[in-house]
């Protein structure tokens, strides 16, 4: 495997762990991540036990600075997506 796992990997072990064909796996994996995607899309929190929360938040405009240039720019407000691992999460990649 790679360093990355993708949507096709994920689709190829479903495939081959459960026996599936390769284009239902792959529907699975598609409609998985549209499920969350649209439940983030309306505010809502997504809770993948023993995994984590995805949620949204709302961050506010305020005033942001260029590095380079020290040149101040307002910064739109915003929603942004924040991920909390689950305490088992944590505790396997750290085992």
């Amino acid at each position: 495997m790679s360093e990355t796992l993708t949507r096709a990997e994920l689709a190829e072990l479903i495939y081959s762990e459960v026996g599936i064909s390769k284009t239902e796996a792959s529907e699975i994996v598609d409609q998985f991540f549209e499920e969350i995607i649209l439940d983030l899309i309306d505010g809502n929190s997504v809770k993948l036990t023993s995994f984590g929360t995805f949620s949204v938040k709302h961050k506010k405009e305020r005033i942001g600075r260029n590095p380079k240039t020290k040149e101040e720019a307002i910064i739109d407000a915003r929603r942004v997506i924040s991920f909390r691992a689950s305490k088992e999460l944590k505790r396997r990649v750290n085992s």
